[in-house]
């Protein structure tokens, strides 16, 4: 099997669990964040400062890697980790959830997705079978299976047949993965916010053997109260012995309450993204370092911060970069929201570790700002 999950040990406070996934391009601990590539880059990061970020895995994208610069130009380039220079291991998703999040005229049919290319509106047609040719062409460690991504909200009849649809592309999706002793297949679990339909969802999957699991449809807009439910419902259907993926969640309070449910893995483009906007995560909360109050503030981002960044400049001289749309300013905004991520996993697999994760959090939440009254979130 191309991917395996080891059991480490669970949290006596909080049940979060400790393990390692290993893939055909290395091992990693967990719970962690993944850095989105989308395009085969974490944008304005290269490779090398991944490496010394500490990012085993990255995260990219099936729908737009097919669109630019075509799936088979990167598998006659040896497959994305040669093409993008990157020896770690990668998981790619399915493009689901691009289909539906993109393009206003799409046709759902059993057979797949009639949609238009939201760059040139060019007619496409995405299947299982076409998500698996691609994500096979990529040469990826860890694919994902083609599911339908429902809006929030959605009622319950809508969100039923979506999921046994789901379930019927999954079968389709294993039955045309070529090559599963080198690349892992994960299964999506949907479901909505409804119980049953969840636990209908992942015993559907779970019975189809999938090396892993993720849990989808969340963070799509509902309350954290809501996707924090929706968890503590759905893992404990998940197999004990696999790992588990949340898709698109990477807020701070996010990733900490997550692994408290059970969850391994999660990815979101929300540090690079706010990055880009002058936007920082620090250990006293997030910090807006282009704002006018930071032009003579010569101190680092964040004092409790030891990343190069944090090091070597000042806020005045980022938000310099950032006002004069300098592409510097945004690779160092970057780093550091990565670094920040990046070494609160670390954090959060040191407090199960000592069995302290409830205390951590509480501790995080206080410092961070969680606990204020109508607390800024991302």
């Amino acid at each position: 099997m191309a991917i395996r999950y080891e059991f480490i040990k669970q949290d006596k406070q909080t049940g979060a669990r400790l393990g390692i996934v290993h893939t055909p391009h290395g091992s990693f601990e967990t719970p962690t964040f993944m850095p989105v590539g989308t395009l085969a880059t974490v944008k304005t990061m290269s490779p090398e400062e991944l490496t010394e970020l500490n990012a085993n895995i990255i995260l990219s994208n099936t729908y737009h890697l097919w669109l630019r610069p075509g799936h088979e130009i990167i598998r006659e380039a040896g497959g994305l980790h040669k093409f993008m220079n990157w020896d770690g291991a990668i998981l790619t998703d399915s493009g689901g959830f691009q289909v539906f999040s993109l393009s206003d005229l799409r046709d759902i049919q059993e057979e797949g997705v009639h949609f238009r290319n939201h760059i040139s509106g060019e007619k496409l047609f995405l299947s299982p079978e076409k998500a698996m040719e691609i994500q096979n062409a990529l040469g990826s460690d860890i694919m994902m299976a083609f599911d339908e991504c429902p809006p929030y909200p959605a009622t319950y009849d809508y969100m039923k047949a979506s999921v046994e649809r789901t379930s019927r592309w999954a079968e389709r999706c294993l039955t045309a993965h070529a090559r599963p002793d080198v690349q892992g297949l994960f299964g999506i679990v949907q479901g909505g916010e409804f119980e049953d339909l969840r636990k209908q969802s992942a015993q559907d999957l779970v019975s189809m053997d999938f090396p892993g699991y993720a849990v989808g449809g969340l963070s799509v807009g509902e309350p954290k109260d809501v996707m924090n439910r929706v968890l503590e419902f759905t893992t404990p259907w998940l197999p004990q012995d696999k790992p588990r993926y949340l898709m698109g969640v990477g807020s701070p309070d996010s990733l900490i309450d997550g692994a408290i449910r059970g969850i391994d893995m999660f990815d979101c483009v929300l540090p690079t993204r706010i990055a880009r906007n002058g936007t920082c995560m620090t250990s006293n909360g997030r910090l807006v370092v282009r704002n006018a109050q930071y032009a003579r503030d010569f101190g680092p981002i964040d004092e409790n911060c030891d990343c190069k960044v944090c090091k070597n400049y000042s806020r005045a001289y980022i938000r310099h970069l950032i006002k004069c749309n300098e592409t510097f300013g945004f690779r160092l905004t970057t780093y550091h929201n990565l670094h920040f991520l990046i070494e609160l996993m670390r954090k959060v697999r040191e407090a199960i570790k000592e069995d302290r994760l409830g205390d951590f959090r509480d501790e995080f939440f206080e410092s961070y700002g969680f606990n204020k009254p109508n607390a800024k979130n991302f």
